[in-house]
């Protein structure tokens, strides 16, 4: 009998099982392994959900509403039109990026996508019987898929994950480059699905949504990145007009709708703009705080963090295992931070991932604790 495909591990996972019973024997733990906000949802949103509990039995729905909204935020940010109606509401991104590969292809197709990148693409890809397509995309291309590198496979694939900003390195596709790949991709027959989840977290560049470029693209969003609510379970996925009917079967059939308190919540946090700005500055904070860091714990090699709240470290001066460095690391100083193998399969045993998604006070006593750690380490010249 045919077995199903075997699907790797998130390692970050077994690593934050670590901290988290490191932190149940009285350490203090700081978490820098997983990509959420330690902040909470805006203080409004809260306030709505205490509403809603006290006031409805709520029951699957989908909120009209929160897909109005979410129209008028393309139009406002974007200066794109989309129609309420080819936008899905889903429970996060990651039942979208299921739902989107699942309505686009057929089992066997091919996915291009970037390494590193996110361990859940190629996880899918591999759960749905289709076929991950690497390519490598080192510090010579920025960290990033470029329309020359999509062009180069023969034959083309049948489809395109594209990340801007992107996890685990933070980097952003400017303009130009998304519109070279929508280009590309047109005169190919390339589908593309843009995961757009880190958008509203840059710190300088313009972050393009595909749509702009591509409007027959299907695009993730998410509540959990830049409206800290990771854990309230609600995204998006915009899908093109003739698609949606698919789609919309299929969710009624896979995920049914998700959370009403989640739904009725995120209409309120599109206008608690200040609050979510705030976060921001947090995060820039934090990231300068990590780049000035850098030198004294020997580390140079780094993808430019331009936007998320992660900073992708070459340690392959320090290791050659990625993983057991990370656990060494949280042993020995309760910092928890993510390891490469996760994001690349390749090259990851030499690649950590920081997430500085924490409180300024947190990251500065990770700091403090890190420095003299890495310092110590054999191989690194700061030891000298």
């Amino acid at each position: 009998m045919a077995q199903p495909p075997a699907v790797a591990p998130f390692r970050a996972i077994a690593l934050s099982r670590r901290a988290h019973a490191l932190a149940a024997c009285g350490r203090e733990v700081i978490h820098m392994e997983f990509g959420q906000p330690s902040t909470g949802a805006p203080a409004a949103a809260i306030a709505e959900a205490h509403r809603v509990l006290d006031a409805e039995a709520m029951g699957y729905w989908e909120s009209p509403a929160l897909k109005a909204r979410i129209a008028r935020h393309y139009a406002e940010t974007q200066q794109v039109t989309v129609a309420p109606e080819r936008i899905l509401l889903t429970c996060g991104a990651s039942p979208a990026l299921v739902l989107a590969l699942n309505s686009l292809f057929v089992p066997g197709a091919r996915i291009a996508l970037a390494r590193p990148g996110y361990v859940a693409y190629r996880g899918a890809l591999r759960a749905l019987h289709l076929e991950a397509v690497e390519i490598g995309c080192g510090p010579a291309a920025g960290y990033q898929l470029s329309a020359a590198a999509l062009a180069a496979l023969d034959p083309p694939p049948d489809g395109v994950i594209i990340a801007s900003p992107a996890n685990p390195t933070g980097t952003i596709i400017p303009p130009e480059g998304l519109a070279a790949i929508a280009r590309l991709c047109g005169q190919r027959g390339i589908r593309i699905l843009s995961d757009e989840t880190y958008h509203g977290l840059s710190y300088g560049p313009r972050t393009d949504s595909m749509l702009r470029h591509a409007p027959e693209a299907l695009v993730i969003n998410s509540f959990s990145k830049y409206f800290s609510m990771a854990g309230w379970r609600l995204g998006w996925l915009v899908v093109p007009e003739a698609l949606a009917p698919q789609a919309l079967a299929r969710i009624g059939n896979l995920f049914l709708t998700p959370p009403v308190l989640a739904q009725r919540a995120a209409l309120v946090a599109f206008d608690c703009h200040d609050e979510l700005q705030a976060h921001v500055a947090t995060y820039r904070r934090n990231r300068a705080l990590l780049l000035a860091a850098l030198p004294a714990m020997g580390l140079g090699a780094i993808a430019p963090p331009d936007g998320a709240f992660y900073l992708w470290a070459d340690i392959g001066h320090l290791t050659d295992d990625s993983m057991a460095f990370c656990l060494r690391l949280l042993e020995d100083t309760g910092v928890a931070t993510a390891p490469g193998t996760d994001f690349d399969p390749i090259d990851g045993h030499r690649f950590l991932r920081f997430s500085f998604a924490v409180s300024t006070r947190a990251l500065e006593t990770a700091i403090r604790r890190m420095i003299p750690w890495f310092a110590a380490q054999p191989g690194n010249e700061t030891s000298a």
